[in-house]
């Protein structure tokens, strides 16, 4: 496992997307945001992915870009798009590497049972491909303008 924390390289990758693959090196020297959610057309998942999306223009004028990431399919990830006119690629990544790779595989609780699974998490990679901030156990409401000041910051 990669060490993902501040101030290091971001771990690379490379994700099937709807609209073809999904490589955080075709971003080199821009800012990119990358997060991690558990399943598409959640409630959670889709208020994340419209905030994000609602604030694409804003990124972009920024210098970066923001990419969604979960285990979900790419046909599930374009019907998603769709549903909700999102502006922001989702990755797929069905057998979780990258998640891992970036620490979000965790294990969590529900109703006293324990499983693995897509902790809510937010990278910002600088321009020179560092891990600027990390967001862990994320809280949706606001999230994405958080992130935003801190892109907007670099």
């Amino acid at each position: 496992m990669t060490d993902v924390t501040e101030g290091f390289t971001a771990p690379d990758f490379e994700l099937a997307g709807a609209d073809g693959p999904v490589r955080l090196s075709d971003f080199k020297g821009k800012a990119v945001v990358v997060y991690f959610y558990p399943k598409d057309d959640t409630t959670g998942c889709t208020k994340e992915a419209q905030e994000f999306s609602g604030l694409a223009a804003d990124f972009a004028k920024a210098g970066a870009t923001v990419i969604g990431v979960s285990k979900d399919s790419v046909k599930s990830h374009a019907k998603f798009t769709a549903k909700y006119d999102l502006a922001v690629p989702l990755g797929s990544d069905p057998e979780g590497a990258v998640i891992e790779r970036y620490g979000s595989w965790v294990e969590k609780s529900m109703y006293g049972r324990n499983y693995m699974g897509i902790e809510r998490s937010t990278f910002l990679i600088d321009q020179d491909g560092k891990l600027a901030r990390i967001w862990r156990k994320v809280k949706v409401a606001g999230h994405a303008a958080e992130v935003l000041k801190a892109a907007q910051s670099l």
